[in-house]
């Protein structure tokens, strides 16, 4: 696993990445996946890090994490299952996402709880409105396909 500081264009939030290599940062950002989780903006790009510098040739370099890669494992595993368990306590709507979500929001339509797809026009247009949306931690894939 390495980790980025990620900043997002539009607003300039930082916030930290975890990722299987740099290929994959680059891979996951060329297909729209990697978003700001502060603004929901995929304009990011990596962020100034600072060195981790040892304080003697012989010292182990500073963490600001000390979790294990096992730790981290088990904890992404943790947050996939979370996902898991809400899409599937969720109702589908795909590409009508934005407007059911404004129609719930509105009372014009059942209150439940909803996943699906939005442009990033869509989601910033939701966020003005007042009507909470957030981006999932990891991909979906779509019906009908594996990812």
């Amino acid at each position: 696993m390495i980790i980025f500081d990620l900043r997002c264009a539009p607003a300039g939030h930082v916030f930290e990445a975890w990722f299987g290599s740099s290929a994959d940062y680059e891979d996951q950002r060329g297909r729209g996946l990697v978003a700001c989780p502060v603004c929901g903006s995929a304009e990011v790009a990596k962020a100034p890090m600072a060195p981790a510098v040892p304080a003697k040739s012989n010292a182990a370099p500073a963490s600001h994490f000390s979790a294990a890669p096992e730790q981290v494992k088990a904890m992404m595993a943790a947050a996939a299952a979370v996902q898991k368990q809400l899409l599937a306590t969720s109702e589908s709507v795909g590409e009508r996402f934005a407007d059911e979500a404004r129609a719930i929001h509105l009372g014009e339509a059942d209150r439940r709880p909803i996943h699906g797809r939005a442009t990033r026009a869509e989601a910033e247009s939701l966020i003005d409105e007042g009507i909470p949306v957030a981006p999932l931690l990891f991909p979906v894939a779509e019906p009908g396909t594996e990812n």
